[in-house]
């Protein structure tokens, strides 16, 4: 089993490709093991998570890439004024559930208390599959004494 302390700083694009699938709930974690699609096996002890995309090993010949597994997540349109937007984001981290927020988008868990909270707020969204990777002041992502010495409880 190979150890993982970091992502690659400078990985090689000319390399071939090999994935290790894993479920946000193991990507979020500093500590995990992991098997890629050719069979090696990874331990990661990490500072901070990786993310979707990285490339988190490399040899002479393949460099090995986390893949994020899309998972069910319920996509607002952010054709809605900043204002609404801002008030649907408090909304949702009301209900103590992550956000992305993404160009196009706003992507939250698929949960029946964001969609009973939609359907109640009159805002339009839809249903789909995708990578969902919540802010970074999301709780799985960054404890508060990791956020710097600006932060105040």
């Amino acid at each position: 089993m190979q150890i993982v302390n970091h992502s690659v700083l400078s990985p090689n694009a000319s390399l071939c490709e090999i994935p290790l699938v894993a479920a946000r709930q193991e990507v979020v974690k500093r500590r995990w093991r992991g098997v890629a699609d050719d069979g090696m096996e990874f331990g990661f002890d990490l500072k901070k998570p990786l993310r979707h995309g990285m490339t988190f090993w490399q040899s002479a010949t393949a460099r090995y890439v986390l893949h994020q597994q899309p998972e069910a997540v319920v996509e607002i349109a952010l054709d809605l004024p900043p204002s609404a937007v801002a008030g649907l984001g408090w909304a949702i981290g009301n209900l103590h559930l992550e956000l992305a927020s993404e160009s196009t988008r706003l992507l939250a868990p698929d949960e029946t208390a964001v969609r009973a909270l939609l359907d109640r707020l009159d805002v339009p969204y839809r249903t789909t599959s995708a990578v969902f990777q919540p802010g970074r002041f999301a709780r799985h992502q960054q404890a508060p004494h990791e956020l710097g010495p600006s932060h105040r409880h």
